[in-house]
């Protein structure tokens, strides 16, 4: 199969369009990881649809991903997590399925998570079920955090069909560039597409059987970037979700733009960099960014 990009939507079998379960693998330049990410997944499972969403590579990701035989590859030029969530979930014919699990394509799934995952949901009627990290330094802390605030972690979630047909009819999108797309997600869950005043945190349930392994990050030049990259973005992630709570709380899903960069000019005089040292200079850059993204 060529490894030529297109905007056109890929074929969609009818076994894959009506499937039990559908994963989706949401994946920018992973050429390193996501052949033992996809190697983790229930690829050919009875009932299960993978579905591999490369946005914005510039790398091998969607060659490997198309070596491996029953995923469909979305490979599209036009890069943004959000943007692409968007576009496989509410743009993409024929994606349905009774519950919907959403992979990073740098992490593994451990064995048994999917059926966890899929069992929580229906035992418990909730919106969403959130699985653990099992690895990392900081891995015991995040799992601690899940479990208590019933929190939300992007390398490995899944959605109600249910939940995902009231969104799509609801038409709630996630801004084109927000970053921290999980954290979105879970409050639209919590909230169940309403304004904050009707959160509830049982309405997304944390499930210790389900659980994933990261890439720790070393000491390499290469990790040492990455994590200055990411660093940034969770700086503009914090910044985005003060904007997206006064949302929440007033108007709810139904006032959030369609991109984020257009209310930054409204946002962006209240906005200081945070006084901890540790964050100061990070928060500083992406305050810079968004005010370029305000002008442009």
């Amino acid at each position: 199969m060529s490894d030529v990009r297109t905007m056109e939507q890929p074929e969609v079998s009818r076994k894959q369009a009506r499937c039990g379960l559908c994963v989706i693998v949401l994946a920018h330049n992973e050429e390193r990881r996501i052949g033992a990410c996809l190697a983790s997944l229930p690829i050919g499972q009875d009932g299960t649809a993978v579905h591999v969403v490369v946005n914005g590579s510039s790398d091998r990701t969607a060659h490997i991903a198309r070596t491996y035989g029953g995923v469909t590859v979305h490979d599209w030029e036009q890069g943004g997590k959000s943007r692409s969530w968007n576009r496989i979930m509410f743009d993409t014919p024929a994606i349905e399925a009774q519950t919907y699990a959403f992979v990073d394509g740098d992490a593994e799934v451990l064995p048994g998570s999917f059926d966890a995952l899929v069992d929580a949901l229906a035992e418990s009627g909730a919106n969403a079920a959130s699985g653990l990290p099992a690895n990392g330094r900081k891995a015991g802390v995040y799992r601690e955090s899940i479990m208590r605030d019933h929190g939300l972690f992007g390398d490995l979630y899944a959605l109600s069909g249910d939940f995902v047909t009231r969104m799509r009819a609801a038409g709630a999108r996630l801004p084109e560039d927000l970053i921290g797309d999980d954290g979105l997600i879970g409050a639209l869950a919590k909230t169940d597409l309403a304004a904050e005043g009707n959160w509830d945190n049982a309405r997304v349930v944390p499930v210790a059987g389900a659980q994933f392994l990261c890439e720790p990050v070393g000491l390499h030049l290469r990790d040492l970037r990455l994590q200055a990259r990411r660093m940034r973005n969770y700086s503009v992630r914090h910044f985005q979700n003060r904007m997206i709570s006064q949302i929440m709380r007033g108007q709810g899903p139904g006032g959030l733009p369609r991109r984020l960069a257009e209310i930054y000019p409204e946002f962006l005089p209240g906005l200081r960099p945070r006084r901890n040292p540790l964050l100061w200079w990070f928060d500083r850059q992406a305050l810079d960014s968004m005010r370029r993204a305000a002008a442009a």
